[in-house]
């Protein structure tokens, strides 16, 4: 038989670790420091990432004018604040709400701002209010994109003449529709 292979020397075993069979995390893995390298600059690009994206208000104004009147015997005012702003954003701002918050040396008040159809009535009861009134702002109210407006918003606070005379701030916050962050104006 020509054809027959000569045998095979034998071969020398082939070491087994069973624990070595399905690797362990300094084979595997990167060395840690270039883990930890990956880590801190996701976390930077993300940091960097949210800061850019964060809600921004469209609109940008100011408090023009406060006027303050002591409702009678009830140890409260009623003040007209007379504001404009300017929508910057590219869509209108539809104004959903307003609202109105006093800032005492002790307290901090907030209001609602009353609804137009009660001007008449209040400028009747205190004609000071009606002095340097503009134009009710009213829920509703649209500013076109690159518009602006001005308006007067009518809110009461449960204090002294004396004592929203001495406030340490006074802020107007327009909540719009579609945007998640008020235009906050304040004085």
């Amino acid at each position: 038989m020509p054809d027959e292979l000569p045998p095979t020397p034998p071969q020398p075993p082939i070491p087994f670790d069973i624990g070595e069979e399905f690797g362990t995390a300094k084979k595997n893995l990167p060395p840690t420091r270039i883990l930890v390298a990956a880590v801190i600059g996701l976390a930077i690009a993300f940091a960097i990432f949210s800061f850019l994206q964060r809600p921004k208000t469209t609109g940008k104004g100011s408090i023009d004018d406060i006027v303050s009147v002591e409702i009678p015997d009830q140890n409260a005012v009623m003040v007209a604040i007379n504001v404009s702003f300017q929508n910057a954003g590219p869509k209108p701002f539809w104004i959903h709400s307003m609202k109105a918050e006093l800032e005492t040396g002790t307290q901090t008040l907030s209001d609602d701002a009353a609804s137009a159809a009660d001007f008449d009535r209040y400028f009747q009861a205190f004609p000071a209010l009606k002095e340097h009134a503009l134009t009710p702002l009213k829920i509703e109210d649209k500013i076109p994109a690159g518009g602006s407006t001005q308006g007067t918003i009518v809110v009461s606070f449960p204090v002294s003449q004396d004592d929203f005379a001495k406030r340490k701030s006074l802020k107007v916050s327009i909540w719009p529709y579609d945007q998640a962050v008020p235009l906050v104006l304040s004085k």
